[in-house]
């Protein structure tokens, strides 16, 4: 069993709590397939290993791909591998969330945001895409 890893964050010491990984990992050749053609919402979070607020939002985002699964699309790109995937939508500020439908972005989540904020975009976008 892999020890649990642990991280600093803005003075408080985190342990990361094993996850199931609902959501998919996906890099540029991924992300054409699986995000820009889809008229399913696709939520894709932009992270790293080694930032601690990247981990923090990682356990929100997990939690939301497991209540709304069924209804959109959850995927992650490590920033550290698919640099040319982040700068061509802009990313610069990890931990962010981009929302995407039809492969153009229609909302985003940047930093530490809270998790009710991000539910209610999530809420937002899904009755949008209904329309």
């Amino acid at each position: 069993m892999e020890a649990p890893k642990i991280f600093w964050h803005a003075g408080w010491l985190y342990v990361c709590r094993q996850r199931k990984n609902m959501n998919k990992i996906i890099g540029k050749k991924e992300f054409a397939n699986e995000v820009a053609g889809s008229a399913t919402l696709s939520l894709v979070h932009f992270k790293t290993e080694w930032n601690g607020a990247s981990q923090i939002v990682s356990m929100m985002y997990e939690d939301l791909a497991k209540s709304y699964g069924g209804v959109a699309n959850f995927f992650t790109v490590d920033m550290e591998t698919e640099k040319t995937l982040a700068k061509e939508f802009g990313v610069s500020e990890i931990p962010a969330i981009l929302f995407f439908r039809n492969g153009e972005v229609i909302d985003h989540a940047k930093g530490l945001i809270p998790k009710n904020a991000l539910i209610s975009k999530i809420e937002i976008a899904l009755t949008s895409t209904k329309s």
